[in-house]
């Protein structure tokens, strides 16, 4: 059989294994209820990545980078704020909270 040292080298690894398992799904699960996890990526790159699939929602005019109780958010400004559209935007982008904020239409300027 196995010496008494392989055992416990094997248990101890299984254990190391485990616990670093259950901090993640932790970290994942976190995220999935609404608390802010850590973001991987700077604001500006996880705007650029999710921009176009926002504007494609109907009533998104446009996103920005803002604050939102001091701390850095990804704003999503739309014609109207509805149910609808506060289902379709998600609550959080890559770790960083999402604000919704009714603008109306986006109009461009005469040109002189």
């Amino acid at each position: 059989m196995f010496p008494a040292i392989k055992i416990k080298i094997l248990a101890i690894s299984l254990i190391v294994v485990f616990i670093s398992l259950m901090g993640c799904a932790y970290k994942k699960g976190d995220e999935h209820r609404g608390g802010q996890a850590m973001a991987a990526k700077g604001i500006e790159e996880v705007l650029k990545e999710h921009t176009n699939e926002l504007m494609t929602i109907p009533g998104v005019v446009g996103t920005a980078e803002g604050l939102c109780d001091g701390k850095p958010c990804i704003k999503v400004y739309v014609i109207k704020k509805t149910p609808e559209l506060n289902n379709k935007i998600p609550h959080i982008l890559e770790g960083y909270p999402v604000s919704i904020e009714e603008t109306g239409e986006f109009k461009a300027l005469p040109k002189k």
